[in-house]
C-alpha cells in the first residue's frame, strides 16, 4: 500500500521524503491557505521534491473552468494528478482530462455508486473520505471494502486513495482491505512511528551501555 502525505507543509513533506515513506501527495485548498504564502511557489517546490503523484485541485466548480484549471496545474510536472469534485462537471472534466493524458484523482466521494462512476468516466484515483462519515455516524471502512469489491468485480484500473484519515487504525484497516492508497496529515504519520515499548525498549539499551562503559571506558562500538 502506498502512503501519501496530505499537506502543503513543505518541511513535513521533506522530513517524511527523507525518512523513504512517501509515495505521493494530496493537496487542496484548504491545504494551501494554512500554509500560507504563495500557492504557486508550494505546488512547483513540491512537484520538485516528491518524485511520485501529487494530486493538485482544480476551484472552479463548472467544467470549462476545470479544464483550464487541470492544465494549467499539470504545467507543475509530469508527476501532477489533477483533482477534481465528485459532480456532474466533475465527471465530465475527468473524461476529457483522461482522454488527453492528463491523470485526475475524483474527490469527495462518500457512496459506492460514486466511486463507480467516478471509475467509468476515467479516473486514475478515486478518494473517499472515511473520517467525514464516521463523524456522522456511518462506518467509513465500510465504504472502502464496498468500492474494492466492485472495483475487483470489473477490473477497474482506478485506484482507492483513502482520504480523510483520522487515526494509526484507520491505516491498518485500509491495508486489510487492500486499499491501494492512503494519504495521512502529518500528525497521523508522526503517530505511526511512535510506540511507547519503543522508546523504553531504546532507554533501557542505552542505560545498559552506559553502564558497561563504566566498566569498560575505551570500549567502542
Amino acid at each position: 500500500m502506498k502512503i501519501f502525505l496530505d499537506t502543503a507543509n513543505l518541511e513535513s513533506i521533506r522530513t517524511f521524503n527523507d525518512m523513504g515513506l512517501l509515495d505521493g501527495i494530496t493537496t487542496n485548498p484548504s491545504l494551501m491557505s494554512k500554509e500560507g504564502g504563495n500557492p504557486k511557489d508550494a505546488m512547483e517546490e513540491i512537484t520538485k521534491i516528491i518524485k511520485g503523484d501529487v494530486s493538485l485541485e482544480v476551484v472552479s466548480t463548472e467544467y470549462s473552468g476545470m479544464m483550464e484549471e487541470g492544465k494549467r496545474l499539470r504545467k507543475y510536472g509530469d508527476n501532477v494528478v489533477v483533482k477534481v469534485p465528485m459532480t456532474p462537471d466533475g465527471l465530465k472534466a475527468c473524461k476529457s482530462l483522461s482522454s488527453e493524458g492528463i491523470p485526475v484523482n475524483v474527490t469527495l466521494i462518500f457512496s459506492p455508486n460514486q466511486a463507480l462512476l467516478a471509475a467509468k468516466s476515467g479516473a486514475r484515483y478515486v478518494s473517499p473520505f472515511i473520517g467525514r462519515l464516521d463523524d456522522i455516524g456511518q462506518d467509513g471502512m465500510h465504504l472502502i471494502k464496498e468500492i474494492k469489491e466492485i472495483f475487483s468485480n470489473y477490473n477497474f484500473g482506478t485506484k482507492i486513495l483513502v482520504a480523510s484519515i483520522r487515526h494509526p487504525v484507520h491505516v491498518v484497516e485500509a491495508a486489510k482491505i487492500g486499499a491501494d492508497v492512503v494519504t495521512l496529515p502529518p500528525a497521523v504519520l508522526n503517530k505511526m512511528l511512535s510506540h511507547p515499548l519503543t522508546k523504553i525498549g531504546l532507554e533501557n539499551f542505552l542505560a545498559d551501555w552506559e553502564k558497561l562503559k563504566a566498566g569498560n571506558p575505551d570500549i567502542k562500538i
